[in-house]
């Protein structure tokens, strides 16, 4: 006799893998990039380049769109916002100002609403298909 699964367990190990895949996908975008440029009126900017920040979202984007797809809105919400909000706070904890956890917090509600919204907007038009030809 085949037991299944409870119904929870698809979306844990969802959330699971979408953590790990989104630190995975911080590191490779922005966990190499911390020193920040100093310009010559002695400005800094950094430590990450816009094409960096714009890699990862399009990397997070294709994570949502796998999840939601497949009806794991909360893999999808939970997994991505669980796994900026650790790499976030992991690479930035060294920061001397004492405010990175405002960052991190910012990542963690930004992140939380964007995959949210985006998810809705997938899983709907998903619910919608294709119009029908007659």
């Amino acid at each position: 006799m085949r037991q299944r699964l409870p119904k929870f367990v698809p979306q844990l190990l969802a959330i699971l893998v979408l953590a790990v895949v989104t630190l995975g996908a911080w590191a490779a975008w922005l966990g190499w990039d911390q020193h920040r440029d100093v310009h010559p009126d002695g400005s800094t900017t950094g430590p990450y380049e816009a094409w960096q920040v714009i890699g990862l979202v399009l990397t997070l984007l294709v994570l949502v769109y796998w999840a939601a797809n497949r009806r794991y809105i909360a893999g999808a919400v939970l997994g991505i916002t669980a796994g900026l909000t650790i790499a976030a706070d992991c690479d930035w904890s060294d920061d001397s100002s004492g405010l990175y956890m405002v960052g991190v917090g910012m990542v963690m509600v930004g992140s939380l609403v964007a995959t949210a919204v985006v998810s809705a907007v997938i899983a709907a038009v998903k619910r919608e298909g294709p119009p029908s030809r007659r």
